[in-house]
C-alpha cells in the first residue's frame, strides 16, 4: 500500500473513528484530541500496517491504546498532585526530595533527648525497644515488673515533652 492509498483509506474511516471516539469520552475536546493522536500515530506507524489486514480494526486498536495510556497517565498524575490551598507540613515532606540531612537532624535530637533521661528510665526504655519483655527487664534490673512499666511510661512522657516539635498534628 502506498502512502497515498493509506491516507485515502484513513480519510474514508474518519467518521467511524469519530463514532468510536465518542464511545470512549463525551467531551468534544477530548474526542478531537483522541482523533488527532490516532491519526498521528497511524501516519507515524504507516510501515507497520500489513496490507490485507483489517484497516478499521488497526485504527481502532491504535485509538483504544491511546485512550487507555492517556487515562493511565491522568490517573497517575491525579494521585500524585495534591490540590489544596493550604498545604500541610505532612504534604510538603511527602512532596520534597530528601537528602538525608533532615533525618540526621531528627536522629540527633532523639539521641539528645534519650541522653537527657536519667539512667533509671533510660535502661528499661531502651531494653524494651530492643525487644526485651517486661519480665526480662525486671529480672535484669532486679525490680518488680510494675516498676519497669512505670519507668518506661515516665521515659515516654519525658521524651514526648523533649521531642514536642516533632509531634504530628492531624
Amino acid at each position: 500500500m502506498t502512502r497515498t492509498q493509506f491516507n485515502t483509506e484513513l480519510v474514508q474511516h474518519s467518521s467511524e473513528l469519530k463514532m468510536l471516539a465518542r464511545k470512549f469520552t463525551t467531551d468534544y475536546n477530548e474526542i478531537d484530541d483522541l482523533l488527532q493522536e490516532t491519526y498521528l500515530k497511524a501516519v507515524q506507524y504507516f510501515n507497520t500496517f500489513k496490507e490485507g489486514s483489517n484497516f478499521q480494526g488497526w485504527l481502532y486498536t491504535i485509538m483504544r491504546n491511546t485512550f487507555i495510556n492517556k487515562y493511565r497517565r491522568m490517573t497517575t498524575a491525579r494521585s500524585i498532585v495534591t490540590v489544596q490551598e493550604d498545604i500541610s507540613v505532612a504534604n510538603l515532606s511527602q512532596a520534597s526530595i530528601g537528602n538525608g540531612g533532615e533525618g540526621k537532624l531528627i536522629m540527633d535530637d532523639i539521641q539528645t533527648a534519650l541522653k537527657a533521661l536519667d539512667k533509671v528510665f533510660f535502661v528499661p526504655f531502651t531494653m524494651y525497644h530492643e525487644g526485651y519483655k517486661y519480665d526480662e527487664i525486671a529480672e535484669h534490673l532486679a525490680v518488680p515488673v510494675g516498676t519497669v512499666k512505670t519507668r518506661i511510661h515516665i521515659a515516654r512522657k519525658r521524651l514526648k515533652v523533649n521531642l514536642a516539635n516533632y509531634e504530628i498534628r492531624g
